[in-house]
Order: structure tokens, then sequence, then C-alpha cells
């Protein structure tokens, strides 16, 4: 509202009846939500001021790399604080990490990374990222194959772990292929199988083989899952491991 006229005197309106009433009201609808939802403001959420408790849930992962990259593996522990436990509220969430290795070599950004890790850990929220972050780091003296599994480094490798544990505890749904992706991959295999039975007899040998997947000797890198198994199906580079498809 605009004045145009000077003003010469106000004065100040006092609540009527009807107005004390519907407040009233209110307040009172306020209060029976409040009751009603008072078990989720005593829900214990992750922050970085929350104390560490005497004991953590802890689970251990064995990282083995190719000698060329480390003689020694790194065992990595993550320890899990539970919130709310015993009630429909629990959460375990991860709140430290510790990375132990005979390689000294390692020792100080293995330190600055476990500790940066926590903080992020102990911060709460949405710590997915960290899995993300880590998996894109590449190694400028180039990645190696672990396990017929391309990684780019061995952070990108821990990364897989830290991705596996929140896997584990809820906090990521896994990335495992569905049931008819399964069923695609199943097939395809079998297909490659019978095609590669097929040329070995016509070049006169009797088509078995030491290797249980010999057609994975041709396969590709693929850059979803980091397995060695993209194999050219029907016009089309797919995945045999994770069931990616260029194609859709």
């Amino acid at each position: 509202m605009k004045i145009s006229k000077k003003i010469v005197g106000y004065a100040v309106t006092k609540p009527t009846d009807a107005m004390v009433a519907d407040a009233a009201a209110e307040n009172a609808s306020s209060t029976l939500t409040s009751k009603t939802t008072g078990s989720l403001a005593d829900v214990i959420q992750m922050h970085e001021t929350l104390e560490r408790p005497q004991k953590l849930i802890g689970s251990t992962y064995k990282l083995k790399t190719p000698e060329h990259v480390s003689t020694h593996a790194m065992y990595i522990t993550i320890n899990d604080i539970v919130l709310n436990e015993g009630t429909e509220h629990e959460l375990r969430r991860p709140f430290e990490v510790f990375i132990n290795s005979k390689n000294l070599e390692h020792y100080q950004w293995i330190v600055a990374l476990t500790l940066i890790m926590s903080a992020v850990f102990r911060k709460g929220g949405d710590i997915t990222f960290l899995v993300d972050e880590l998996r894109s780091v590449f190694d400028p003296r180039g990645g190696y194959w672990n396990k017929g599994k391309y990684m780019p480094s061995i952070i990108a490798e821990i990364g897989e772990v830290i991705e596996r544990h929140l896997i584990d505890i809820g906090m990521l749904k896994s990335s495992e292929p569905d049931a008819a992706q399964l069923k695609l991959i199943v097939e395809k295999k079998a297909e490659l199988r019978r095609e590669h039975d097929a040329l070995e007899k016509a070049a006169g040998s009797d088509g078995k083989t030491n290797d249980d997947e010999p057609w994975m000797a041709n396969a590709s890198h693929c850059s979803k899952c980091n397995n060695k198994a993209v194999v050219l199906r029907d016009g089309c580079q797919t995945c045999m491991n994770c069931g990616d498809s260029k194609c859709g």
C-alpha cells in the first residue's frame, strides 16, 4: 500500500477474541503434532560434535596390489558407530578409518587421507561423494590390472573398498546387474562359448581350453565396472560383467 498523504496519527490494533481463539487452536495443533512426532525430535543424527563411544564396530579389508605397484598389502579398517540403537531409527554410519601397511613409502599420504576421510565421516550428511572422488584419481605412471579389473591408482582401489563398505551398511545401493541383466549376460556368454568352440573345431582343434572364458583374451576395458569384459555382440559393445552397453 502506498501512502500519499502526511501521517498525522496512528493507533495499535488489539487482538480480538476471535484472533485469540485462532491462536490457541494453532498452538494446540502444534503441540499435538509435536507429541505425535516426538520420537523424530529425539533421533540422533551424525554430526561432528558427537563424542566417540568406548566401543565401535570395525571391518577390515585386505587390499593386495600387484608386486610392481606395492610389495606389501594394505589393511583398511573402517569403524562404524551405531546411532539410535534398539529403535526403529537405528543407523550404522562410518566414524573413522585406518590404513596400515609395511610399505613406508606411502606413509605420509596414507595418514593424511585417513585423517581427512575420518573428518568427513564424523561431519555427517551425505558422505557417498567420497567414493567418486577417490575413484577418479589416476596415477600418472599408469594404472594396473588386479584380478581382471583395471584400477587407475591405489587411491581408486581404496575408493572401491569404501564403496563396498557403504553398500554393506546400507548407505549405497549395490551396482550389481539386476535379474534381467544377469540373464542376458549368461545368454551372451553361452553364445560366445559356442562360437569359440565352433571356430576351434573348424581349425582342427578339439575346442577345449583351460580358460573358462576364452573370449576374454580379445575383450576390452569397461569404463563402468573397470573389468576387462567388453566384447562386440549384435553390433554393439557390451560388458559381460556388468551388462553395460553402448546401445543402451
